[in-house]
């Protein structure tokens, strides 16, 4: 029996406000309130240099904010915190993508997380 995941669940609630709160830094790079943006910001070179060799049409800078907010929270979770299964994170990531994303937005999450899982060793 597989549980059909709601967007009223609290981790996805969570997750999606963290997504804004980094949408928001990346406009104004001041100070968060929120601690796990915090941690994520703390990370964000070492998240960002795992990113662009698995985006490689797409320079971290020309990665739309939104798409680059739900893939930082993303690889934090898949390669720093390591509290939730990879295919957990991507299925919430891709989630995110189209709440929030444009149309290709769900498939170029997939594909870059995918990626990330492969290079990177993620288990």
């Amino acid at each position: 029996m597989r549980l059909v995941k709601k967007r009223s669940d609290p981790r996805h609630l969570k997750r999606r406000e963290i997504v804004k709160a980094l949408f928001s830094w990346s406009f104004q790079q001041g100070k968060t309130k929120n601690s796990l943006v915090k941690l994520i910001i703390e990370k964000l070179d070492k998240i960002d240099k795992t990113i662009s060799p698995c985006a490689p049409q797409w320079p971290i800078e020309k990665i739309a904010k939104i798409d680059l907010a739900i893939l930082r929270l993303a690889v934090y979770e898949l390669m720093v915190a390591k509290t939730q299964p990879p295919k957990v994170v991507i299925d919430e990531a891709v989630e995110l993508a189209k709440e929030f994303g444009g149309e290709t937005t769900p498939g170029f999450i997939n594909g870059v997380l995918g990626t990330v899982l492969k290079e990177k060793g993620v288990k």
